[in-house]
C-alpha cells in the first residue's frame, strides 16, 4: 500500500511528489508519459513563465537549466482590441521556455524513491480506508491502494469527476492553438480581445522560429469556426498567419467564483488545475500548480491523518489572490472599461523600433 498516490505528472503533482517522495512510499502516476521511450503528448501551453511562477520556482529553491529556455525571451505585452483598433505596448518580464522539455525537467528532479506509472489511466476510485484506484494501461488493469489520494490531474481531472461530482465547477474553454513558422522578429506576448469570438482572450507567442497563435474559446460545435474567424481576422491585422505546421488543444478552466475551487476533503486533496487553481484574467496556471504543491506538501508533512483541513487552511492565500483575479478579470473583459483603460495610456510603454 501507498502511503500517497498521486494522479498527474505536470507541474502541480511532479513537484509535490519530489518533496514528499523521500518522507513517505509516493507513486506517481501519469497518463501522457510514454514509458516505453519517456516521451510525452504535447501540452497545450504557450510555454511562458510569468513573473509569479517565477517567483514561487525562486521560494522552492528551483534554478531553470539553459536548454528548456527558447528565445526571444519578452519584456513587453501588446494589447490589441480589435473591434475598437486600439493597440498598446505594456511591459511585462516573462521567461519563454519548451513546455515538454520543462515538464521533463520537472520529473528527473524525483527522487529515486517516488515511484511511477507512466502510460496509465485512472479508470475507477473506491473511497474508504484504505483508497482503492483502478489503472489501466498497455492492456492491462491493476488496482492499487493508498492513504492518501491526491489528484493533479488538471482540467478534466478524474479525481474530482469522480469524488465531487457535487461541487460547483469552474466554467470550461476549448483552448485551441496552432504553430506557424517564421522569419520575423517579433520581441512581445500579444493579447488579443475580440468579444465577438470569446468573451476570454486569445495570444500570439514568438517561440524561436515559430509563432504560436491560440484562443480560448467556448466549448461545442462552433469553436473550429470561431477559431477559423479569429485566424483570418489576425491575417487581415497584419499577422503572418499560413502554413500551420501542427495544432493542439486542452480543456481549460476559468473560475468565475471562489466557491468553485475545491481543495479536497479527508484523505483526498486536489492541486493545480484539478483544484480551479488558474487565473480567471489570464489562465495562468504554473504559478498556481507549484503554490498549491507547496501547501498540499506542508499539510502533509505533518502527518497523513485528514490532510484536506490542514491544506484548506494554509490555501486560503490563494483563494484571495483568486478574488483579486476575478476583480481584474471584470474590467478586463467588460468591452467599455478596457477600452477605457486603452485609451487613458495608464501603465503603457513608449515602443520605437530600432531594430
Amino acid at each position: 500500500m501507498y502511503d500517497v498516490l498521486i494522479v498527474g505528472a505536470g507541474p502541480a503533482g511532479s513537484t509535490l511528489a519530489r518533496m514528499i517522495g523521500e518522507k513517505y512510499r509516493v507513486l506517481l502516476v501519469d497518463k501522457r508519459f510514454n514509458p516505453a521511450n519517456r516521451s510525452i503528448r504535447s501540452k497545450c501551453c504557450g510555454g511562458l513563465l510569468a513573473p509569479d511562477a517565477q517567483h514561487i520556482l525562486g521560494t522552492l529553491g528551483l534554478a531553470l537549466p539553459r536548454d528548456i529556455l527558447v528565445g526571444p525571451q519578452i519584456f513587453k505585452v501588446r494589447a490589441i482590441d480589435l473591434q475598437s483598433g486600439l493597440d498598446k505596448y505594456y511591459q511585462r518580464f516573462y521567461i519563454n521556455l519548451d513546455r515538454d522539455k520543462f515538464d521533463h525537467w520537472l520529473i528527473s528532479l524525483l527522487p529515486q524513491s517516488v515511484e511511477t506509472k507512466f502510460g496509465k489511466h485512472l479508470v475507477r476510485i473506491e473511497p474508504g480506508n484504505p483508497i482503492r484506484v483502478h489503472l489501466h494501461g498497455d492492456n492491462r488493469s491493476e488496482t492499487l491502494e493508498c492513504r492518501v489520494l491526491v489528484g493533479a490531474d488538471g482540467a478534466a481531472s478524474a479525481v474530482r469527476r469522480q469524488l465531487f461530482t457535487s461541487a460547483a465547477t469552474p466554467r470550461s474553454y476549448l483552448a485551441i492553438q496552432e504553430w506557424f513558422p517564421t522569419t520575423e522578429i517579433m520581441p512581445y506576448f500579444s493579447a488579443i480581445f475580440e468579444p465577438a469570438i470569446t468573451d476570454f482572450y486569445s495570444w500570439i507567442i514568438p517561440k524561436e522560429n515559430y509563432l504560436i497563435m491560440g484562443a480560448a474559446l467556448p466549448p461545442g460545435k462552433s469553436a473550429r469556426h470561431r477559431y477559423s474567424r479569429l485566424k483570418q481576422a489576425l491575417n487581415n491585422y497584419g499577422f503572418n498567419l499560413e502554413d500551420s505546421i501542427k495544432q493542439e488543444s486542452a480543456l481549460v478552466l476559468r473560475p468565475t467564483g471562489p466557491g468553485q475551487i475545491i481543495t479536497g476533503r479527508n484523505q483526498v486533496l486536489l492541486i493545480g488545475e484539478a483544484a480551479g487553481w488558474i487565473s480567471p484574467s489570464s489562465a495562468e496556471g504554473l504559478s498556481y500548480a507549484f503554490t498549491s504543491a507547496l501547501f498540499a506538501y506542508q499539510s502533509l508533512n505533518e502527518g497523513l491523518v485528514a490532510p484536506a483541513e490542514r491544506y484548506q487552511k494554509i490555501a486560503r492565500s490563494l483563494s484571495r489572490n483568486i478574488s483579486n483575479k476575478l476583480i481584474k478579470s471584470s474590467l478586463m473583459y467588460c468591452a467599455p472599461s478596457r477600452r477605457a483603460i486603452m485609451a487613458s495610456g495608464l501603465f503603457t510603454m513608449r515602443v520605437e523600433n530600432t531594430l
